[in-house]
């Protein structure tokens, strides 16, 4: 189940990023190319409406960004200050450990649980009730976007989904961390893909490190 997350959380992330860059691509020569007095051809691109393109890529990027940071407590990838933390004590190193990744779980748990507030008051309550044929008297319908016209509490559903994954990384982390007395931790010196001179052998991108050299909180 839980490479299946993995997988999933990362297929999400690719896909949103090497859409939302096409998007921009596809834009910006739509914008350009109407420009020029080309006989059939600026009228057909002209015709083509990309008003949308850019709200979609926001909220396209919005959405990485979510997952993105739940991929990178996973991963060890956010930037942490161990200055302090490295030159204390072996006990004193581990409560830091453990009272910042409590942070990291309570503070996401919060920001999750009001994202679902929200995201409920804006329309998902009302989506709800006209899915189940339910009443939906004294419910407010919501808004929807500007330009693509799509409901809003599926736009904001990233703060919530993307809140609570991050809040189940940094319980795995917590809990691998308990285990092994190691959190990952990024090697931001190798390459995704990177290979060795003759051996061929793939340079791993996460390695765990001991709690003494924690920089990923």
């Amino acid at each position: 189940m839980s490479k299946l997350l993995n997988l999933a959380e990362e297929w999400l992330i690719t896909l949103l990023m090497g859409g939302a860059t096409l998007l921009i691509f596809l834009s910006v020569v739509h914008r350009y190319g109407s420009g020029f007095a080309i006989p059939g051809v600026q009228q057909w691109m002209i015709s083509l409406h990309f008003s949308w393109a850019q709200e979609l890529c926001i909220i396209m990027f919005v959405w990485m960004a979510k997952f993105g940071a739940a991929y990178g407590v996973r991963a060890g990838v956010h930037v942490g200050i161990d200055v302090l933390v490295s030159r204390l004590p072996e006990d004193w190193r581990k409560a830091a450990v453990y009272l910042s990744l409590a942070c990291g779980i309570v503070f996401t748990f919060v920001v999750g649980t009001m994202g679902a507030r929200l995201v409920w008051g804006i329309g998902m309550h009302y989506a709800t009730l006209v899915f189940f044929g339910m009443s939906t008297a004294g419910v407010p319908e919501g808004q929807v976007t500007a330009d693509i016209e799509w409901p809003s509490w599926m736009v904001y559903s990233a703060i919530p989904l993307g809140s609570y994954l991050m809040c189940l990384r940094f319980l795995q982390v917590t809990w691998g961390f308990f285990k092994t007395g190691e959190l990952p931790h990024h090697d931001h010196a190798q390459v995704d893909g990177l290979v060795e001179d003759e051996g061929l052998t793939k340079q791993p991108t996460a390695v765990a490190t001991p709690v003494s050299g924690t920089g990923a909180v």
